[in-house]
């Protein structure tokens, strides 16, 4: 086959986190019983006028300045119009000429090189509804049934430029560009309940030529799995056809989970086919320097800043510091139990191997322990008032049940045995218990340390200080 470069754009829809729609006050709630979210505005009745939510706005310059784009202090709302069953009114309220946000871009690790990728625009829209082919709740095939809760939810479109080579690059850049977002709250970007999706646009062309090939959109991809494997597939598919001295034709094609192909949806659609014009409702959007320094302002640190930060500061392996950087969060719960406990590594260990096991995946989780009792056992197993071993089964016990560290030492008796007596007598008691072990040993099967290590450490019901347990043992078998 001829070598070809693959060259990838990508368009990804971003859900707002706003509690009211984009140009209506009706919730945007997920989950809530089909059409319950929706008002005369989002239906599109006759007489309804569009109220701008301030909000989306104020998100949307967030993201741009995140990502580097310039900010446009004048911008026009559009009519994009086709027609569809999710769409009530027949078109949909976008930006066509004059965007928010322009000429970004998104940085990217790629095997240790920082890698940009452009960003054409950022701009506003409203969702459509959902057309569900099968009914909710009798899963009757015989018609489609449409619910417009989501008719009206504000978007963020970013467009990338086609700057992206390979699959694999794509998902970098789409992690990272969600990473962004959730860290400047304005999307969750939960991409099964389709808060964050994404259509890419993918062409061919001979390696080390500039022209670029036909152009494919590829829709229906909710996850980062599909993504890669879409794109995969899709790039295969247009070398096989080239290579047979096929033409490729500009079109959409629908993504299959379950069969792993691409499959047609209908052609591609051009910007005059959407007749774009000014929304006569809407007035245009002028935005004030004044509200671009204010958000500017207010910007948190951003995940490729807190991960320098966290190496320079804390001295971290840089896998660490990616899982640690991968949501504000966690990262502010590492940050505060380092500030009472300036030990980075070990709180970083515990974290990476330990914490994330508790947290099966739901940050929501993260405050049931709070950083000053995690503080407060790693203290407590440093002066040795607990083992090493308990200290695992001390942060699990608080983080399941709210307790006080100290609580749960005093009321389940996980104080660790230093008492050198106490230690003595059940040494003596576990070998006078196991002579042949203990005549084994002295007869040079050192290994048999461990399993009467074991023997007295079981006795104390785990508690037993080891480095003076070892001590003690050692100076009875010489003995």
């Amino acid at each position: 086959m001829m070598p070809f470069e693959p060259v990838i754009g990508l368009e990804v829809h971003a859900q707002l986190l706003t509690r009211a729609k984009l140009f209506c006050g009706c919730s945007t709630e997920f989950g809530k019983a089909p059409n319950a979210n929706t008002c005369p505005v989002c239906l599109g009745l006759p007489g309804v006028l569009p109220v701008l939510n301030r909000q989306v706005v104020d998100f949307t310059i967030r993201a741009g300045i995140a990502t580097h784009c310039e900010i446009s202090t004048k911008n026009i709302f559009a009519r994009k119009n086709y027609f569809y069953p999710d769409l009530p009114k027949g078109y949909q309220i976008s930006q066509y000429e004059r965007p928010i946000c322009e000429k970004g871009f998104v940085e990217i690790d790629l095997d240790g090189q920082v890698r940009k990728i452009g960003l054409t625009r950022i701009h506003i829209e409203e969702d459509a509804g959902k057309l569900l082919h099968e009914h909710p709740t009798s899963r009757s095939k015989a018609a489609s049934w449409v619910d417009l809760n989501r008719a009206g939810v504000p978007l963020m479109e970013i467009v990338s430029e086609p700057d992206i080579r390979s699959p694999e690059e794509a998902v970098l850049y789409l992690k990272e560009l969600r990473r962004v977002l959730i860290y400047l709250g304005v999307c969750d970007g939960n991409m099964e309940e389709g808060s964050l999706r994404c259509d890419a646009n993918v062409s061919i062309r001979p390696e080390g030529a500039k022209p670029l090939g036909t152009k494919i959109e590829i829709k229906n991809m909710n996850s980062f799995r599909h993504i890669e494997k879409a794109l995969h597939y899709e790039i295969k598919r247009q070398a096989e056809i080239l290579d047979a001295g096929g033409r490729l034709t500009q079109e959409t094609r629908l993504w299959n989970p379950e069969r792993e192909e691409t499959s047609p949806m209908r052609s591609k659609e051009e910007a005059h086919d959407y007749r774009y014009f000014p929304d006569p409702d809407l007035l245009p959007l002028e935005i004030s320097e004044a509200w671009i320094g204010e958000v500017k302002r207010n910007l948190p640190e951003l995940p490729q800043a807190k991960r320098g930060r966290f190496l320079k500061d804390y001295q971290l392996p840089a896998g660490d510091v990616a899982i640690l950087a991968e949501s504000r969060p966690l990262a502010d719960f590492f940050e505060e139990t380092a500030r009472l406990y300036p030990q980075p590594k070990k709180i970083a260990n515990w974290v990476v191997n330990e914490f994330l096991r508790l947290l099966k995946g739901d940050e929501k989780k993260i405050n049931s322990l709070p950083p000053a009792q995690v503080a407060r056992a790693l203290r407590l197993a440093d002066e040795g008032k607990i083992s090493a071993g308990m200290l695992k089964s001390l942060l699990q016990k608080a983080f399941e049940t709210g307790r006080a560290v100290d609580e749960i030492v005093r009321s389940e008796g996980l104080s660790q045995v230093s008492d050198q007596a106490s230690l003595e007598g059940m040494i003596d008691e576990v070998l006078n218990g196991n002579p042949k072990e203990v005549a084994r040993y002295r007869g040079g099967e050192e290994k048999l340390l461990g399993f009467l290590l074991g023997q007295v450490m079981k006795k104390t019901g785990g508690r037993a200080n080891p480095k003076l347990l070892s001590e003690l043992l050692g100076k009875k078998l010489k003995g």
